[in-house]
């Protein structure tokens, strides 16, 4: 049993909480008596981040090693910086690429790795107009044997962005009939087309702003849709992806109940590295900016408690307001907030413990406490 002296729930803060943990889940959370004996913390318990776009971390690019053991790496980066949840994400690929990574995800579930909750496809399906880093040689419609792929239960949660001026809105409602979480971006869609995706089941929107077509006055493209409809979004909040006045206009437009914070994050994410190879080109560091060679912005090298903070202390967010967006509205997006996403009794004892500058003092995982270098 742990005291703490501030903890964060759905509800809002409370304080001198006593949480017992059994079995990785939380069994108690309720005043601490007034004299007691357990560990105890000082400053803010806050739930563990739940992040649904991670190309890769600590040296590993998931497109490049395709096995469970480099997602147990990607979750063991990431998970020093606040994420104890994420989906590894593949880029643009072959159909190959694709079915190694679907193979290491099952894997990686059958290990039981913790943390490693499904899987995000970001692309084959996308518009060469808007693929940014993505490899255009590898676009492509899609295929059966692709869908059928992604249709697997075994993969646990899936996620596929797609641009809907290349996917007919059946095929839409085909992925959402089989469970996939469909998300619309590297698009160049009219207002009308994802409109369309968005009615045949779609539910959300990647890295909102970026490799998408942006609001005009009588062409409200994809951006302007997104922020007009209930929907899902993702938000790179790095301070190079989108500015924080555009940050601003999300959040105030959507919520926190629609806005989800994420990484995007790459092979660099979590280590020292200045520079790797990415396809037919390479990825180059400049501080905490990630480029190919001719500037195009290549994913980045953000955390998720950097994104906290960056929306607490760039866009003036409270910090109530940033962990709901990086931990409870992505879980709910998942349909896993009876599971993950706040502190409540009987979810997975995922959480960390911050301090005023809020850095992370101490992280639970499955109410084990992770050693630093874990």
């Amino acid at each position: 049993m742990f005291v703490f002296e501030q903890v964060l729930t759905a509800q809002g803060w409370r304080y001198n909480q006593l949480i017992e943990v059994e079995n990785g889940l939380i069994k108690t959370l309720q005043d601490a008596p007034a004299q007691h004996s357990f560990a105890s913390y000082q400053g803010q318990l806050v739930p563990g981040f739940i992040d649904v776009q991670v190309n890769g971390g600590g040296g590993v690019l998931f497109n490049q090693q395709r096995s469970p053991e480099a997602l147990r790496t990607i979750m063991q980066a990431h998970r020093q910086h606040g994420t104890t949840s994420l989906l590894p994400t593949l880029i643009t690929d072959s159909y190959e690429a694709m079915c190694d990574a679907a193979a290491a995800m099952i894997a990686a579930q059958q290990q039981g790795i913790p943390g490693i909750i499904g899987v995000h496809f970001e692309g084959p399906w996308l518009s060469t107009a808007r693929k940014g880093v993505h490899s255009e040689r590898y676009i492509r419609p899609p295929s059966d044997q692709e869908i059928a792929l992604l249709s697997d239960p075994a993969l646990g949660k899936v996620m596929v962005t797609l641009a809907p001026e290349n996917v007919e809105p059946e095929v839409i409602s085909r992925l959402t009939a089989a469970g996939i979480k469909v998300f619309l971006g590297h698009s160049e869609a009219n207002a009308a087309q994802v409109n369309a995706a968005l009615d045949a089941g779609a539910v959300g929107f990647t890295h909102l702003y970026n490799a998408m077509s942006p609001l005009q006055s009588r062409a409200p493209g994809m951006v302007g849709v997104c922020l007009a409809r209930d929907s899902y979004a993702g938000l790179i909040v790095d301070g190079y992806h989108v500015e924080p006045q555009a940050c601003q206009i999300a959040f105030r437009a959507k919520g926190t109940q629609q806005m989800m914070l994420v990484t995007d994050a790459m092979a660099l994410a979590a280590t020292d590295q200045q520079e790797v190879p990415f396809f037919d080109t390479r990825i180059v560091r400049e501080g905490d900016k990630l480029t190919t060679p001719d500037g195009t912005l290549a994913g980045s090298c953000l955390t998720m408690i950097e994104a906290v903070k960056n929306t607490v202390q760039l866009c003036g967010e409270s910090l109530e307001n940033a962990v709901e967006m990086a931990s409870l509205t992505p879980a709910k997006m998942l349909h896993m907030e009876h599971q993950l996403g706040s502190i409540d009794i009987g979810k997975q004892a995922d959480f960390m413990l911050l301090d005023s500058s809020l850095n992370i003092v101490q992280l639970w995982q499955q109410g084990t406490a992770i050693n630093k270098d874990a």
